[in-house]
This record gives structure tokens, sequence and C-alpha cells, in this order.
């Protein structure tokens, strides 16, 4: 999971994350994200927690206070930079979900999305468009594919619904039907 440690102006955001956490949790499937305790990742873990689902958080130790560190976790790795953050979360997750965040939610976004098309990983990325949030970085990815700048398959890659069972069903379905997975050069 990507998305922020800020709530957001909206509380349709947080209202989202948590019903999402509870949701993966009834499906058990277990969450992988940032390891704050705040935010939308806060609703998230606290939502899959709630429903009895496994939640481990990844944190560098440099953001262990600033992002007031979930103290409920199944598992709280604490790791030593943001570049270890990623690929440990790269490495545990089996799909990434997104979900409404700031400029760190899309730099997680964008790069594991590089890594998918240059084939570093098949593992299914899903966009939850909560509330809209997403449309305008939507219409920008047409804009790079109507520019030459993309591939269109590359821009497939990235799975949009703003129903979360809908978006599950997709990532369950691509995970599914995925090639299997290259040996992985990203290192923890």
């Amino acid at each position: 999971m990507f998305c922020g440690s800020r709530p957001g102006e909206n509380p349709v955001y947080a209202i989202a994350a948590r019903a999402l956490g509870e949701r993966l949790a009834s499906c058990r499937i277990g969450v992988v994200y940032g390891g704050a305790g705040i935010g939308v990742m806060g609703a998230l873990a606290d939502g899959a927690l709630a429903a009895g689902g496994e939640v481990i958080g990844v944190i560098p130790e440099s953001l262990l206070e600033r992002e007031l560190g979930h103290e409920g976790l199944t598992e709280l790795r604490v790791v030593g930079s943001m570049h270890e953050r990623k690929a440990t979360m790269a490495d545990l997750a089996d799909a990434f979900i997104v979900m409404p965040g700031g400029i760190g939610t899309l730099e997680e976004l964008f790069e594991i999305w590089t890594w998918a098309h240059l084939k570093i990983h098949n593992k299914p990325i899903g966009i939850l468009n909560v509330g809209g949030f997403f449309d305008p970085l939507h219409d920008f990815v047409r804009a790079i594919v109507d520019a030459g700048f993309l591939a269109p398959e590359s821009s497939a890659l990235l799975l949009e619904e703003d129903d979360p069972a809908e978006l599950l069903a997709r990532l369950i379905g691509a995970a599914e039907s995925a090639p299997p997975a290259p040996p992985s050069p990203i290192e923890p």
C-alpha cells in the first residue's frame, strides 16, 4: 500500500482507507505499508487490524518519530533509508494499491510503475481513485501516451477503480494471470 501520512482535507480518504483495510483483512489479504499510525496510512492499518488482519509496517528510522510509527502492528520493520523501505515493501508485496497521498505516495507509485514497465517485477498495480482524487493523474498519463512518450501497454499496467471490491478483483485476476516472476534485482 502506498498512501499519505496525512489525512487530507476530505475525511473520505481516511474513511475509504479504513474500509479498504477491513476488506483486505476479511479477504485474508495481509497489508504491507509505510508504518505510520497517522493519516491515510494509519486509517488503513487500523481498519485491517480491527478486522483481525496481518499488517506489516516498514518505516525508516529517520521517520519513525516524525510519522509516529504505528505501535499496534503485527510487525514493524525499522529500516535505514527510504530506498530500503521501498525495496523491502516491494519484496514483501504480491501487488500494490495506491490511495490518496502527497509527493511521497506519487514517487512510490511512479517508481513501482517504472519497475513494472522495465519488467523488474510483474506484480499488479492498482489505483483506488477515492473521490476522483486521481482523475488529473489519469488525464496526465493519457497525455503522455498521446504525446508518444509512453506505450499504451505501459499505461495499462495501472489498474484504476473507484470501488475497492472491483479493484481487488482486478488485482487478483492480474496476479493469477501474470507470467512467472523475474529474478528480483531490488535489494532490500
